[in-house]
């Protein structure tokens, strides 16, 4: 322990670094256009999908189904407010989800990529029906 400063700097660049490296582990599903993407679990004929509230977002905020097979949407119990009341315009689904037991059923007709929101459009995500 001849330089106690040398000792202190490299500390402060380790733990500086171990906080970096921390601090961007989970950043993938942050809401800046990296999404993370859920398929849903088939169930017999019914397509299950459970959302969550992660970073002020729905979470996965990209789920893929399929087209003309029935989804049956749950949000679960971290998704509160505004965000349970659930919107997918071009689809036609509008349904306010007042506890983790409702579901939200629908059947998609129509392929595409289609945004869900709540309705105050505070949080968003991306329905893809193949």
């Amino acid at each position: 322990m001849k330089n106690p400063l040398l000792i202190l700097f490299i500390v402060i660049v380790a733990l500086g670094a171990a906080g970096a490296y921390l601090y961007n582990a989970g950043s993938s599903d942050k809401p800046n256009g990296n999404s993370t993407t859920g398929n849903a679990i088939i169930d017999g004929e019914v397509q299950k999908i459970t959302l969550s509230l992660k970073n002020y977002n729905y979470y996965p905020n990209t789920i893929t189904v399929k087209a003309n097979q029935p989804v049956s949407l749950t949000l679960d119990s971290s998704v509160g407010g505004c965000y349970r009341d659930f919107v997918i315009k071009g689809l036609g689904v509008k349904k306010y989800s007042k506890n983790p037991g409702d579901t939200i059923d629908f059947t998609p007709t129509k392929k595409g990529t289609f945004t869900f929101a709540c309705s105050m459009s505070m949080g968003t995500g991306k329905i893809v029906v193949e």
